[in-house]
């Protein structure tokens, strides 16, 4: 007697089936190593377990309004070639156009079906039919999924139906995927060969990144006078990598085995700029249980670097004369001449001829100071190199915050058409807040909207006279436009400008408290977020009487 399976017995073989082809679907998405094989895959379950043949994925690509079969399990590459559809042509394009599947139940009476891609006399002789399911991206198709199946079969047409819409989705996913990878590699392909391009050059540029007019012919003035003896005076903006520049000028001199040494004359008070150019004796003041050279001195046959030098007051600017005229000092305390052999190079984003006009400094030492002056451009000026500079800024803050962020469309645009007040620096700083703001690894144009804006008003408060060496929790130095092993030295006592907060306001007390939210506690990074140094930020707090309200983080457990 013949062993038949009952209809129930038959659905629940029916359920297994489509159950384990939703499995194996599953596992082709998270282990093969391509679309292509795990569309493929796809296909191939679909056929050899449910009997839907010939299947095929059909996608259009941006620049063209047509569907291509991009994947399919049973064509021939010449099939392939051949299945080429408008949006307007056959069954294939009404779906794509009209985001609705479609079942034809005999191709052979159906006029809107084409035969483009397989021709009637590779299919079987009994009545065929054409199933095509929107690939959806949201509500949007994106492609179309479509095979043959014979009509009479024990299987029915809505159980397929059923399958066909899960393994769409299952190809509408992969398909996402795979464009996010695509997208990211390009990014990140274009990324890394502006940066080689740009680290190709480092040699040629002495560690400056940069390609722009402004910067070479500036390059071209610091190498010409490198050799010679001449004080050089750097002026510019702050935030422009005078103390880059100096390091430059150093490291072509005959000098470049000797110390090169750095001194914001801003940054100290001026009761101790003394003591720190030209050093004391013991016993010179309270405090000095030993002798100790200056910097003038420990830099004796190499290079000394004054930034800000016309924050100098007059005593000092008349003992620095002496050193430029004799190079000779006298320790703080001492009455003995010490002889010196020091290049001194100085810069200022102040106006000396201003200075001169209000008595604030020499017209002696300014004609000494001025021999050979060389301008550095601001960033606004340096066209093309925000460009590069934001690249390598983004790098570095995704090395330092363990991220992995690109910038979003429009993003690097907007960073282009920005004025850049701060320059440089201001740049980095705008990068690594933007890096920390971040949501799903991309910056986007709302993000960095916001962080210029509050740029935009700190850009105010400095027009208004606010200076950032007038904050007692004083900021910490940053490195201006120095690529990767560029070998420049760091002169930690150099202060970058931070935020520009004269005063701590009782006002900011939310700000701070908002931050701090918004990175989980975590108080270097909040005050990234505000545009602060963690030494900034930790002072307002302190003034604020906010340390005990802080959230645990990181850095404060």
């Amino acid at each position: 007697m013949e062993n038949l399976s009952s209809p129930l017995e038959s659905d629940v073989i029916k359920a297994e089936t489509d159950l384990t082809v939703v499995q194996e679907a599953a596992k082709l998405i998270g282990h093969s190593g391509s679309p292509e094989s795990a569309i493929t895959g796809i296909l191939r379950l679909m056929s050899q377990m449910l009997g839907l043949n010939r299947g095929r994925v059909l996608l259009s690509t941006p620049d063209d309004s047509a569907l291509h079969i991009q994947y399919s399990y049973g064509l021939t590459p010449e099939e392939r070639k051949r299945g080429v559809y408008s949006f307007e042509e056959g069954i294939t394009g009404r779906v794509m156009r009209q985001g609705q599947l479609a079942v034809v139940q005999n191709i052979d009476e159906e006029p809107g079906y084409l035969f483009r891609a397989v021709d009637r006399m590779t299919l079987p002789d009994g009545v065929v039919a054409y199933i095509a399911i929107p690939i959806l991206e949201g509500n949007t198709p994106v492609g179309v999924l479509a095979v043959n199946r014979l009509r009479m079969r024990p299987r029915s047409f809505s159980a397929d139906l059923v399958i066909l819409r899960i393994l769409a989705t299952f190809i509408a996913q992969i398909i996402k995927i795979n464009s996010l990878i695509e997208e990211r590699t390009n990014h990140l392909q274009a990324e890394n060969q502006e940066l080689k391009d740009a680290l190709q050059n480092q040699q040629t540029n002495h560690g400056i990144l940069g390609d722009s007019r402004a910067v070479q012919d500036a390059l071209l003035q610091v190498t010409r006078v490198a050799k010679t003896q001449v004080t050089v005076l750097l002026t510019g903006e702050s935030g422009t990598g005078k103390e880059r520049f100096s390091q430059i000028l150093h490291l072509n001199s005959a000098r470049k085995e000797q110390p090169f040494l750095a001194i914001n004359c801003a940054a100290i008070p001026d009761q101790l700029l003394e003591s720190e150019l030209f050093g004391h004796e013991r016993g010179a003041f309270t405090g000095a249980s030993a002798t100790k050279p200056g910097k003038i001195e420990l830099a004796s046959g190499g290079t000394l670097f004054l930034d800000e030098i016309g924050d100098l007051n007059l005593e000092l600017q008349s003992k620095l004369l002496r050193v430029l005229e004799g190079q000779v000092i006298q320790r703080v305390g001492g009455n003995k001449d010490i002889p010196v052999d020091v290049r001194i190079v100085t810069a200022t984003h102040k106006n000396l001829q201003d200075a001169v006009n209000r008595g604030e400094f020499r017209l002696d030492l300014f004609y000494r100071l001025n021999v050979f002056p060389i301008h550095l451009p601001p960033l606004r000026s340096r066209e093309g190199d925000v460009r590069i500079l934001a690249r390598h800024f983004l790098l570095s803050a995704n090395r330092e915050y363990g991220r992995y962020t690109l910038l979003g469309n429009g993003v690097m645009e907007r960073l282009e058409s920005y004025s850049w007040p701060g320059n440089i620096r201001q740049l980095e700083n705008v990068i690594k807040r933007a890096v920390l703001m971040a949501e799903d690894g991309t910056i986007s144009i709302m993000d960095i909207e916001a962080i210029l804006r509050q740029e935009s008003t700190i850009s105010r408060h400095l027009e208004a006279g606010q200076q950032s060496s007038a904050d007692p929790a004083g900021p910490t130095s940053f490195n201006s436009a120095i690529a990767p092993g560029s070998g420049g030295a760091q002169n930690t006592s150099s202060p970058g400008p931070g935020r520009p907060y004269s005063w701590v306001r009782a006002d900011e007390a939310s700000e701070l408290t908002d931050a701090l939210q918004q990175t989980g506690g975590n108080k270097t990074r909040a005050a990234a977020l505000l545009g602060m140094t963690p030494r900034q930020f930790r002072y307002r707090l302190e003034k604020l009487n906010m340390n005990n309200g802080a959230e645990p983080g990181p850095d404060n457990v």
